[in-house]
Order: structure tokens, then sequence, then C-alpha cells
């Protein structure tokens, strides 16, 4: 059964953050009275092992991180993201106020923007077979465009715009994405300095982002969530299997 996609969904790993002392969210305190930027800044696309991610970063650093999910599960967030994508001046800080993190689209895509933001940030490339990628892709994200519920299709119609201009929206063109797949990570690794950028595969688990973030290794295996079939069940898709 498909859900309220203007809700937060089930398994999105969305939480209340404590109060501090003083009564404000933990994401306010850091800088004197400024803002903490990003501990984070997820620069591979949807389908990479995202939602894995963005669960394993709220453990690590205590705080949300930002994903799709966010945006669907808060239309409140919509207008500040359409700025970005139509091009328009975005206060990074001000629209990613509540978040230690981001990953996935549509902040995947403004993996520039975000890490000159926040240049203390570790920027994380999450990266997969480029093939397996479209095979993924293909049978999730996007056939998401025809299956989302009306009140949710001007925001997808923004992202199909985020995607055309920034990525690709050719989705039956297997080598036009898979072209578009490996010129924005060709980007990330040429751009970012190496001591700033994790390249980083589901597969890879706990270690080297613990590593990078100097944080200890969780006791518990490192989060795998969001399966193709996970991921059609909740947009009201039937199975692969």
């Amino acid at each position: 059964m498909a859900v309220d996609l203007w809700q937060d969904p089930p398994g999105s790993g969305v939480r209340e953050l404590p109060l501090t002392v003083d009564g404000r969210p933990p994401a306010f305190v850091g800088h004197g009275e400024g803002l903490v930027e990003l501990k984070v800044v997820g620069a591979g696309v949807g389908r990479t092992g995202t939602h894995s991610l963005k669960l394993a970063l709220e453990q690590l650093l205590g705080g949300p991180c930002h994903h799709m999910l966010e945006v669907l599960g808060d239309p409140d967030q919509v207008p500040g993201w359409i700025d970005a994508i139509e091009g328009r001046p975005v206060d990074w800080s001000a629209l990613l106020v509540r978040y230690r993190a981001v990953v996935d689209w549509p902040g995947a895509s403004f993996w520039r923007e975000l890490s000159q933001a926040n240049p203390g940030a570790l920027v994380l490339l999450s990266v997969r077979d480029p093939e397996e990628w479209y095979r993924s892709a293909t049978n999730t994200i996007f056939l998401t465009f025809d299956h989302m519920p009306p009140e949710v299709a001007p925001w997808m119609d923004e992202v199909r715009k985020l995607l055309r201009d920034r990525f690709s929206d050719h989705f039956n063109d297997e080598t036009a994405m898979i072209d578009a797949y490996t010129r924005h990570n060709t980007a990330v690794r040429a751009e970012v300095p190496g001591s700033r950028l994790l390249e980083w595969n589901l597969v890879d688990g706990w270690d080297p982002i613990c590593e990078r973030l100097r944080l200890p290794v969780p006791v518990e295996p490192f989060p795998v969530t969001n399966s193709t079939d996970e991921f059609r069940e909740m947009v009201g898709i039937p199975p692969l299997t």
C-alpha cells in the first residue's frame, strides 16, 4: 500500500532531536550563536545506498540527515528547493537548519554549492557499478514520476527539471543515463580535494566513514534499507519478486 508522501514515510529514519539545556535543538549549537555547519555533504545520487547512509549518519552524528524522503514528508521545504532548482539565491543554512548531513537527490545535485557553504564538511561520494545503478534506478526512481499523488506532481515536475538540467532525464536511454552518472561522479572526484573526499560503496560499511569523521565504529551492523521492492511498495508499485 502506498504511503501518504506528504507525511513522514514509515522507516524514513526521521526522529525528533532532544532539546539542549537552553531549549534549542542541537542543530543550533556549535559556533557561538551561529548555526552548525553540515558535517557530511553527500554527493552520491539516488540508488547508491543513500537511504542506508541517511540512517547511518543520523546514528553517528546524533541529528537528522536530509534525503528526498525529507522533502516528501515536509512540503514546507519545497519552495526553498525550487529556488535552488530554478537558479535563484538560496540560504543553504536556513534551508537545512535542522540537519547534520545531506545525502540523495535533490542535495546531491547541489554538491558544489553545499560543499562551498560547508567548507568543513566531508564530501561523501556514494557509488555502485553503473549498470547496477541504472537497473535499480529504472525499477524505482524513474517510475515515480508516473506514480505520485496529484498533490506531489508539481514537486516531481521540479525534480525532473533538476535532473534535466544537472544530470539527465532520458530515463529510457541507458547509455545517456549511465553517461550522466559517470560524468557526475567524475566531476566530484576531479573537483573535491582528496582531503575532503570519501568515495564509498555500501559494502564498505561503517569503517571508512567513522575513520574520516573520527568517530567510534558502532557495534551493530551497518543499516541496509530501501531495497528495490521496499521502494516500489512505498510508492504503490507492485514488487518485482
